[in-house]
């Protein structure tokens, strides 16, 4: 399966060498996903466990904390870490 992964926010330069699509084995759940977009951030790189996921325009939580939900063939996949300011 092939999901498209976007990922905004605090560092997200550290991440623009991230592919913009991800192939997956069909049944992948979201954690596979996660671990495997983890494996292609550069060495000391991780995503924060505050940032927000996206699955297909549907808030499931954060890095830390997030449902259990298995991908699609064609799903996006967004990754948001918070930025502070005022």
């Amino acid at each position: 399966m092939k999901i498209r992964v976007v990922t905004m926010g605090r560092h997200y330069h550290e991440t623009e060498d991230l592919p913009e699509f991800l192939e997956l084995q069909e049944q992948a759940s979201l954690d596979q996903a996660i671990e495997r977009l983890r494996q292609l951030l550069p060495p000391g790189v991780d995503f924060p466990g505050s940032c927000l996921i996206a699955l297909s325009g549907k808030h499931v939580g954060s890095i830390d904390s997030h449902s259990a939900v298995p991908l699609s063939d064609g799903d996006e996949l967004m990754l948001l870490a918070p930025v502070a300011g005022g």
